[in-house]
């Protein structure tokens, strides 16, 4: 082989472009690509946070349905067995109302009843009155004779 001064010069040239890219072309480049496996590295890192981010809030968010719904089966189960006793409080009010109304009504029959029996005894007594004067053709003494009259339809 033939080494001349173009060689050389070739050589030099060479190591200097060596050089010269280890100096300044490759820490450069060399910061870019780290900078970059970086970036990547916490993206994936950050993609499965938030996977695992997903995955708890889907389930706290199946819990939280969850118990809304024990929560709202609670209150449904709680208003019916309210709407029960007001069912059963309202039964009960018409049942004393209905007592009552008949007690009333039977206190007004039994009135009723005593003025009949009273209206029923004067009555009596004045046709006994006039059935006694008929068979004794005479005049009986009407205040004298009422209140015994008046004894016998009380026994009556």
């Amino acid at each position: 082989m033939n080494f001349n001064l173009t060689f050389v010069g070739q050589i030099i040239a060479f190591a200097i472009f060596v050089w010269f890219c280890t100096k300044f072309v490759w820490p450069p480049l060399l910061a870019a690509i780290e900078d970059r496996r970086k970036i990547i590295a916490d993206g994936l890192m950050s993609a499965d946070r938030a996977s695992k981010d997903l995955e708890l809030a889907q389930e706290r968010a199946t819990k939280i349905i969850r118990e809304a719904k024990q929560e709202a089966s609670g209150i449904v189960d709680a208003a019916n067995k309210r709407a029960a006793k007001i069912v059963d409080e309202a039964k009960e009010k018409g049942r004393v109302e209905a007592e009552r109304i008949k007690i009333a009504a039977q206190a007004e029959i039994n009135q009723e009843l005593d003025r009949a029996k009273e209206q029923l005894r004067s009555q009596v007594s004045t046709l006994a009155l006039a059935g006694a004067a008929k068979v004794l053709e005479a005049s009986v003494d009407e205040s004298a004779h009422k209140a015994m009259l008046d004894k016998l339809a009380v026994n009556l």
